[in-house]
């Protein structure tokens, strides 16, 4: 706020279930499903950050004036806990960070792979033709996902054998392709005594309670349903333990989990969420750490994960979260809407997650509400492509989107796409590892990795994957070509075919053979070569034809995998 501020609304941090959130400049200080009270602050040669560790509802303002920045944050309830860290760079800050909060976790393999949700694939033989027209269609993926509809009346760790008469073996057939499942896990149990994991948490009293002592019951998707109250250890071993085949039966070791609705949301609740003055293990009120719940849900489902497989990487997705949550879960930008509007936001959403830890991210392709049309589908695939975590998921409303349905030229497009994805996955899988061990983001602002280039300090539409690859998102229907920042400090390389323009502007057609040209392209004889100098903008053509522009810089080595 203040002279030139943008609004004068303080920044809310409250978990909270949005319906088709806005993603407007003045729409930016608004609540949604997770929070992480962390600020940092830069200018050439000195970075900042200070942790606010409170899981209450929290409220931040920031005054500018010509002189400073000034905050002042105000939570509801707790204690002032509060960490400083400075340093030279703004990598140095991210590793002070890490070792308050902690790193990463080193996803397996198969998860850093394309995803394909939908609410809902409705049975076996829905899931066995997509699984088989990926095949057909030479597309490659690795997770296939089940929403809320494969349970018994949403009933969770349930099958409705009706339309998943044979979970297991669905998931062994996946399972010979090298293909795992996903299938959602809710924190909300429908209040059924009949139905074993509400009825054994019910006699053992492990739900959240109401001041009064009593079971808190509220709505959401099977109806009348309590809620864990995962800030219990003793809940969380319960919980762990529903993930045991003999409990979770129909389940395999190809199965992982998806956690959702856990801000929490309650249908019938205040902002969708739980009243303030319910309890929680050892009658700390619900207000005081309203935004711990999803964060401790993670944790009680990652230690079901290790008991079923112990000794390998479990792969969890939430919506909530807070500071730490990057060692149990990902986490993606949730109800997104199939709108261009929704995809140029998706880079800044994603770099704000990634800054704060939570670095194992990503926002569903094509937007989950709405139904996206040919160009804004295919530009979606090409942008998260690069992005941490990549799925597509869709509405139960939405027309269908598998890639095959849009005709052979769509599918050459998404093709191109995910084998781009692939060919630069070990290349992810590095960057993850040094994530894990020290801190560094996998995705970073372009001024994280160029600190002292001012010119990147106010731009969120490119991101930095690693500190090898630059990639520019195209988030406007009709472009032919963008005009794309090169920082400072490097010479760049394009990273794959295309037409790039030289510094006069003449096109530039880009050699397509061999594995240099397909990687990096080249110039013809009698310019300066393949690099552009940095420091300024390039316009680089970037239809649909030749995907998002993305440029390597000089002196790095880009692992790829190429078959």
């Amino acid at each position: 706020k203040g002279e030139g501020g943008a609004r004068e609304e303080p920044y809310r941090l409250y978990n909270l279930d949005v319906f088709e959130y806005a993603v407007s400049p003045d729409r930016a200080h608004q609540a949604l499903y997770g929070s992480v009270p962390l600020m940092l602050s830069h200018a050439a040669g000195r970075s900042g950050g200070l942790l606010w560790l409170n899981g209450a509802e929290t409220m931040i303002d920031v005054e500018e004036s010509e002189a400073a920045k000034r905050t002042h944050w105000f939570s509801e309830s707790g204690v002032i806990d509060l960490f400083l860290m400075a340093a030279a760079t703004p990598l140095e800050v991210q590793g002070q960070y890490a070792q308050l909060v902690g790193t990463q976790f080193l996803p397996p393999m198969f998860a850093l792979g394309y995803h394909q949700c939908r609410w809902n694939y409705k049975d076996e033989a829905d899931v066995r033709e997509v699984d088989a027209k990926f095949d057909e269609h030479d597309l490659p993926y690795d997770v296939l996902w089940l929403d809320i509809e494969h349970t018994v009346g949403k009933r969770y760790m349930t099958w409705d054998k009706h339309l998943f008469p044979n979970p297991e073996q669905m998931q062994e057939d996946l399972a010979s392709r090298g293909r795992k499942m996903v299938t959602i896990i809710d924190p909300h149990l429908k209040a059924d005594n009949a139905y074993p994991v509400y009825a054994d948490a019910k006699r053992q009293g492990f739900f959240v309670k109401t001041k009064d002592g009593k079971d808190f019951e509220g709505h959401c998707w099977p109806g009348g349903s309590s809620w864990l109250d995962y800030l219990s250890p003793e809940v969380r071993d319960y919980w762990a333990s529903r993930f045991l085949p003999s409990n979770y039966q129909g389940s395999t070791q190809h199965l992982y989990t998806w956690n959702d609705m856990n801000e929490p949301s309650v249908f019938n609740g205040p902002e969708i969420t739980m009243q303030k003055d319910l309890l929680h293990h050892g009658g700390v009120e619900h207000r005081d750490v309203h935004n711990l719940y999803g964060f401790y849900m993670t944790v009680a489902t990652q230690a079901g994960h290790e008991m079923v497989r112990p000794g390998r990487r479990p792969f969890i997705l939430s919506r909530a979260f807070f500071a730490g949550s990057q060692r149990y879960a990902a986490v993606w930008t949730g109800d997104n809407m199939a709108e261009w509007e929704h995809l140029e936001a998706a880079t800044p959403m994603l770099l704000q997650l990634s800054v704060t830890g939570i670095q194992f991210c990503g926002a569903d392709v094509g937007g989950f509400f709405g139904n996206p049309d040919p160009e804004l589908l295919v530009r979606w695939y090409q942008a998260a492509a690069y992005t941490p975590f990549f799925r597509g998921h869709a509405h139960i409303d939405t027309k269908r989107r598998e890639p095959w349905l849009f005709g052979d030229t769509v599918t050459a497009q998404v093709r191109a796409a995910l084998r781009s994805r692939y060919r630069v996955l070990p290349y992810i899988y590095t960057l993850f590892h040094r994530a894990h061990a020290s801190g560094a983001p996998v995705l970073r602002p372009l001024w994280m990795e160029f600190s002292d280039d001012e010119a990147t300090f106010g731009l969120d539409n490119a991101f930095m994957l690693g500190p090898a690859l630059l990639v520019h998102p195209v988030t406007r229907a009709g472009l032919n070509a963008v005009s794309v920042y090169l920082p400072a400090g490097s010479a760049w390389y394009p990273f794959k075919a295309g037409l790039y323009k030289d510094a006069e502007g003449e096109g530039v057609p880009a050699q397509k053979k061999g594995l240099l040209g397909r990687l990096f392209g080249s110039k013809p004889s009698g310019t300066k070569g393949l690099s552009y100098a940095g420091g300024a903008s390039v316009s680089v053509d970037a239809a649909l034809d030749d995907g998002v522009p993305v440029f390597q810089r000089a002196g790095s080595i880009v692992p790829t995998r190429e078959r």
